[in-house]
């Protein structure tokens, strides 16, 4: 299915944010476009203002929805064009939620940088899908969507029918991290959408020679946000305070034990070939404690692999249909 430009795939927020702001008590609601898409804003447990968007399939469906959960300075429009093939699967068509975390995208900033952490983030999440109703999905996560999964494991397990983990697994690499860390502290401004691509490319086709123009335009188009004529990355700078102080020649806390619970679930790793961050010994160790894993190798991406790319989209719709029918 061939994608249109990211910049006709993202609708005007202002119009729809303004409305849902006007709502009164608890969990804001739905607020529709006349789009692909719905906005959603509800409140997380300690009252910060959240977001998610919602992709219907254009006729109910008794199929399972698909919750994205993106990576650490990342948000929903990381699956965007994932989310529209799956939701407008013509043999599998399912909802697709994508969230942003606290201090990501468009939900609110966190006063307190301390909670910027996946307890608290896994608290929102549910918090979102209580809001939408919804207590049963096949859930996804890109690196720290995976881990946020984990705990998910951990403190609502009936909400969990299938996983799938992007580039991530209950242990990573110290070298992945510090590199993420390292670029995030060096994080530039570019003045235009193309400067945008190119710095992005410039920092990353080593790890992805598979990328084309429109792929990198995409890219940045989901890291950057336009604001008041500027471009800065979208999410809130003292997000990195929480990589200060970590010991990056030591070998970091691990999720094994959490990871133990996923065992009784459908589950579905994907790896790119070039990734700093998880390493294929502990796939090798996943499968081995899951003998039922599903295993992608992405050639020619690094962490984390685009997912509305090659192959990707209809393999994530099969595992998907898969889980739809264990679940019956």
């Amino acid at each position: 299915m061939p994608l249109p430009a990211a910049s006709q795939l993202l609708p005007g927020r202002a119009t729809c944010l303004a409305r849902a702001a006007k709502r009164q008590g608890g969990a804001k609601g739905a607020c529709k476009l006349n789009s692909s898409f719905s906005e959603v804003i509800y409140d997380a447990p300690d009252k910060l203002t959240l977001y998610a968007r919602v992709y219907q399939p254009a006729s109910e469906t008794e199929n399972l929805p698909l919750i994205c959960l993106p990576g650490l300075t990342r948000n929903s429009r990381d699956f965007h064009e994932l989310a529209l093939i799956l939701a407008t699967h013509p043999d599998n068509p399912r909802k697709v939620v994508t969230f942003d975390y606290r201090g990501r995208g468009q939900s609110a900033y966190d006063p307190e940088w301390k909670n910027y952490n996946i307890r608290v983030e896994a608290g929102d999440v549910l918090a979102g899908l209580k809001a939408l109703d919804i207590d049963e999905a096949v859930f996804l996560g890109t690196s720290r969507g995976g881990f946020i999964i984990h705990v998910l494991a951990v403190i609502a397990p009936q909400i969990l029918k299938g996983v799938i983990l992007n580039d991530i697994g209950p242990e990573i690499v110290s070298k992945g991290l510090q590199q993420i860390s390292d670029y995030l502290s060096k994080s530039q401004s570019p003045r235009d959408w193309q400067q945008a691509a190119n710095l992005q490319k410039a920092v990353h086709s080593e790890a992805f020679p598979a990328l084309g123009d429109a792929d990198w335009d995409r890219f940045a188009r989901a890291i950057y946000r336009g604001d008041n004529g500027t471009i800065r990355s979208d999410y809130d700078p003292n997000l990195l305070k929480t990589l200060e102080g970590i010991d990056f020649s030591a070998k970091l806390p691990d999720l094994w034990a959490q990871f133990e619970l996923l065992k009784a679930l459908p589950l579905l790793v994907i790896r790119g070939e070039n990734t700093t961050l998880l390493a294929q010994e502990t796939v090798d160790e996943m499968m081995r404690r899951h003998p039922t894993l599903q295993f992608i190798h992405v050639s020619g991406q690094g962490h984390a692999p685009l997912l509305e790319t090659g192959q990707l989209p209809e393999l994530i719709a099969a595992f998907a249909a898969g889980v739809d029918l264990r679940a019956v």
